[in-house]
Order: C-alpha cells, then structure tokens, then sequence
C-alpha cells in the first residue's frame, strides 16, 4: 500500500511539475510550439490527399459529396485573412480548439479504417494517420495550456457532432470515397487551424497586420 501510495505521490509531482513548467512559457513560445504542430498536421494531411490521389477512381471525383457536407461546417469561420484579424484573440483561440477537438473520433474512423482500404499504399496511409493522431493529441494539449492563458472565451468549445459509422463503405469504391472526403475535410480544417494560429502568433507578438 505505501509503495503504491509513493508511485502516486511521483506521479502527482511529475504532472505537477510539467503544469507549473508549461505555465511558466511565455506565451510567444507556446504558440510558436503550436504553430509547429499545426503545420505539421496540414503538411501531413496535405501528403494523405496526394497519396490517395494516385489511386483514386475517376468516378470518385464526380460522386464525392462537397465539402459542405463536412460534418465542421456548421461551425461560423473567417473565410479570409481579413476576416481572421477582426476576431478577437480569445475567440480565434476557441475555433481553433472547436475544430481541432471535432476530428478526435474521424481520426479514430480512418485509423481503424486504414489498414484494410483498398489502396496499394495502405500501410503507409496507417502510419500516416497514426502520426496525425498523435500531433492532434500533442497540439490539443498544448492549446488546453494556452487557454488557461488567453480569458475564458478561449476555453469555450463548440460541439460539432460527428455521425459517422465504423464501417466506410461495403465496396472498395465506397470506402475509397469515403476515406478520401473525411480526409480532404480534414485537410480543410487543417488548413484553418494552421492559418489561425499564425494570425495569432502574429497578433500576441505585435506585428503589423500586414505582416500576418
């Protein structure tokens, strides 16, 4: 029981330890940290897409739903640079969270799904996704930290429902298909993450906007 209790002990003070160590980061260094990830995240969502390009059926192109359908689109964003810098900080900070939580279970989805798609180039999507989840995860946390820094707008996140099930398709088209749109909006959502927090990088550090 007391070894057990002292395991706890060093656990407690280990978690301690990287909470007062994070919080003790300026906040140009913690979101220069997140403006890493999220490039990274939409590099790598960007590689997923031309991957699967390569061996994507003609027809895909035609029967894809748009992009309106993603399940992110209800969630109200900037549409340009512009836009993006008359949104307060704490509230680009909150779409930001909002969309990155979002894709927590799709992840999920094409993981389980991306071992058996019919590409010739599955195991290297696998692992691709296994990276994705890990650098949404890493990203997710140090957002949870900038939060606490940023006012309590920040740490308001939408709920954006995701409906889809286990199973992408019942014929190698179908889960193609399938695979390919959850990821393209994926990408676009990528995309947005990564544009919103260099504006905020850009906004906390002073620059000019025009250098944003």
């Amino acid at each position: 029981m007391a070894r057990r209790r002292s395991q706890g002990t060093k656990i407690y003070l280990i978690v301690l330890y990287m909470v007062v160590s994070c919080s003790a980061v300026p906040l140009n260094d913690l979101l220069d940290r997140a403006s890493q990830r999220s490039d990274k995240l939409h590099s790598l969502s960007t590689s997923l897409t031309h991957e699967l390009d390569s061996h994507f059926p003609p027809i895909g192109r035609v029967i894809m739903p748009r992009p309106s359908m993603c399940h992110t689109s209800s969630l109200q964003t900037p549409n340009d640079k512009e836009q993006t810098l008359q949104v307060s900080e704490s509230d680009l900070l909150s779409l930001v969270r909002s969309l990155l939580q979002a894709w927590a279970d799709p992840l999920v989805q094409l993981s389980s799904n991306a071992n058996s798609l019919p590409h010739p180039a599955h195991n290297t999507i696998y692992n691709k996704i296994q990276e994705l989840q890990d650098y949404s995860k890493s990203l997710g946390d140090g957002l949870d930290i900038l939060s606490s820094k940023m006012g309590p707008s920040s740490q308001y996140i939408s709920f954006l429902p995701f409906r889809g099930s286990n199973v992408l398709g019942q014929d190698k088209i179908s889960r193609l298909i399938n695979f390919h749109f959850l990821l393209s909006c994926f990408r676009r959502d990528s995309h947005k993450i990564d544009s919103f927090l260099k504006v905020l990088r850009c906004r906390v550090a002073k620059m000019r906007p025009e250098m944003c």
